[in-house]
């Protein structure tokens, strides 16, 4: 017997209404698998820890040496033939990371997000206090995979971070008080293999293709939206290089691609395209247009000089087609903490010797 149409058509609808009943379900299994494996990383994170903390007191105070936490591990693995992790080297690491982390409680909840992974990469490769609760805090709010917290080590972010902030325009500072956390003074593109004599085609064509890269490099918040978008003014027809959307920001992000050296010049073609998305893309409820110049590269003072009297919230950053030299990198570092202690102490001292009482002069007889 045929079914009427009538008959498929609810048929078809029935269907199409439990399949979206039977999604609703799957994101709930999703969704619940993803508490459950969170919460197991946080037990585990606490199980490292508790041991590293009665190793180090063993340590102190009864004298526990690499004999007894190797006799450790083997009784560890005799009772729990079926773990993993407990080799004496990863006892010592708890040891280590428990001791690192101890007088630093405002970190507990981090160090709990991320996998023993994750936190063995910073334990092992931050040479700083600040450096270790930076890319804490970075890899939580980005949710960086453990391949990608290695790539940002070795491309020296929170050297590049420290060393020079963003160089933001005023109209986006007053804006967006906390943009220089979401934008970067340089970029990394070194996943794009570009040649050294390379065009801006050649640039935005590996952008576009290594997006998911390019979108990991650029923050949790960036969307994209197109290559190329078109602008309509006068009856003539301009093209952004790069349009996207940061949720944080609630902003369209227009970014213009420059493969030679920032030229002051570059910013009124930007600002042009600002203005353009702000009354013709732009959605009412959204804040006004942010454009980012990415140039091969640039002279700070120049830069800081062109952004001095931009009414556009807009900064200038460079792209790296390479990791840069981190040992240099952290050479300038140590100079800057170094400098940092010194000016901090110039002050101190000199109110000290202020405060310090003269002695009164003696007459001779």
């Amino acid at each position: 017997m045929k079914k009427t149409a009538k008959q498929t058509g609810r048929s078809i609808t029935q269907i199409s209404s439990a399949q979206s009943d039977f999604d609703a379900v799957i994101q709930l299994i999703e969704a619940a698998r993803v508490r459950v494996t969170t919460t197991v990383n946080s037990v585990l994170i606490e199980l490292y820890w508790n041991i590293g903390l009665h190793i180090s007191h063993k340590i102190a105070e009864e004298g526990w040496g690499k004999g007894t936490v190797e006799t450790l591990s083997e009784t560890i693995q005799r009772r729990y033939p079926a773990l993993r992790g407990y080799s004496p080297q990863n006892l010592w690491r708890m040891r280590q990371f428990y001791e690192t982390y101890r007088s630093q409680p405002k970190l507990s909840a981090l160090l709990r997000e991320l996998s023993w992974t994750h936190n063995l990469l910073i334990l092992s490769k931050s040479k700083r206090d600040e450096e270790r609760e930076f890319y804490l805090r970075m890899a939580c709010e980005q949710k960086w995979t453990s391949r990608e917290l290695e790539r940002q080590f070795a491309g020296a972010l929170f050297e590049r971070v420290v060393l020079a902030p963003a160089n933001l325009s005023p109209p986006l500072r007053e804006l967006h008080p906390d943009a220089a956390s979401v934008f970067k003074d340089s970029y990394l593109v070194e996943f794009l293999e570009l040649p050294a004599h390379h065009s801006e085609s050649d640039l935005q064509r590996g952008l576009v293709e290594q997006l998911k890269q390019f979108l990991i490099e650029l923050g949790q918040d960036f969307c994209y939206i197109g290559s190329q978008h078109p602008v309509q003014v006068g009856g003539k027809d301009f093209f952004v290089d790069l349009l996207f959307f940061n949720r944080a920001l609630n902003s369209l992000v227009a970014i213009e691609l420059k493969v030679v050296e920032f030229e002051p010049e570059h910013l009124g073609k930007l600002e042009f395209y600002l203005e353009a998305l702000d009354r013709d893309v732009k959605k009412p409820h959204e804040g006004p247009s942010i454009g980012v110049l990415l140039c091969a590269t640039k002279n700070h003072e120049v830069v800081e000089y062109a952004l001095s009297r931009s009414i556009s919230p807009a900064l200038v950053a460079q792209y790296q087609t390479q990791l840069p030299d981190k040992r240099l990198l952290q050479a300038k570092l140590h100079e800057f903490y170094a400098l940092a202690e010194q000016q901090a102490a110039g002050p101190a001292l000199e109110a000290k010797t202020l405060a310090k009482p003269r002695k009164k002069a003696t007459r001779k007889k």
